[in-house]
């Protein structure tokens, strides 16, 4: 994947999700003075900084002559002004996570969009809006919360390790051990409740299946 950055060089957070993301950077110093050589790159990732409007402005100019889809990273106070916007595949709320980011990365430069709506019994996840609805309701989850469940609904019945989840939903670059996956079942069963904690069963010796 090669990822054309603007500002370069990209904050700490940025930098940290690229490497896990296994990106080669291009770095941009100027968004339309430089929109050809953007064009070579398989995303464009912006880092909307304190001249928001300025920014978006030069986005719609470049997107005019590049058909690449941007990753926006945006603080909280301007996120209204990305509302409707066309053009950007995704965003990011600054300070970023650098695996959410990482996931996201991947997301919107794979083939295919993986758009479709994921069911398990009354669950429903849909990966175009991240959203995970428990028998129409929504489920309040983190970003690795989300991606964990909906790894495990795309690949139910089968057993994974600790090590194959880390590796699946974390990324091969994760240093954390292999019991941050026992936190985050134990957080999604809490999340699903009563009955329904049960639909993630512990195999022992071996490590989790859905269903």
């Amino acid at each position: 994947m090669i990822a054309a950055v603007f500002p370069d060089p990209p904050s700490e957070e940025v930098a940290d999700g690229l490497v896990l993301a296994g990106a080669t950077v291009l770095g941009v110093a100027e968004l339309v003075a430089e929109s050809s050589a953007i064009g070579e790159a398989d995303v464009l990732v912006v880092e909307i900084d304190d001249q928001p409007m300025r920014r978006l402005r030069e986005l719609g100019r470049v997107l005019e002559v590049v058909g690449l889809p941007v990753m926006a990273v945006i603080t909280t106070e301007n996120l209204a002004l990305i509302e409707g916007s066309t053009g950007l595949a995704d965003f990011v709320v600054a300070p970023v996570e650098p695996v959410e980011f990482r996931i996201r990365l991947h997301r919107i430069t794979s083939e295919g969009g993986g758009d479709e709506v994921l069911r398990f019994k009354d669950l429903e996840i849909n990966p175009l809006h991240y959203r995970a609805t428990l028998a129409g309701e929504p489920m309040d989850l983190t970003f690795v919360e989300y991606e964990l469940l909906r790894f495990l609904v795309e690949n139910p019945v089968r057993v994974w390790s600790r090590e194959q989840l880390l590796s699946k939903v974390w990324g091969y670059e994760y240093y954390g051990g292999a019991r941050t996956v026992d936190v985050h079942v134990r957080r999604l069963r809490s999340k699903l409740g009563g009955e329904r904690s049960s639909w993630i069963t512990t195999v022992r010796s071996v490590g989790y299946r859905l269903g």
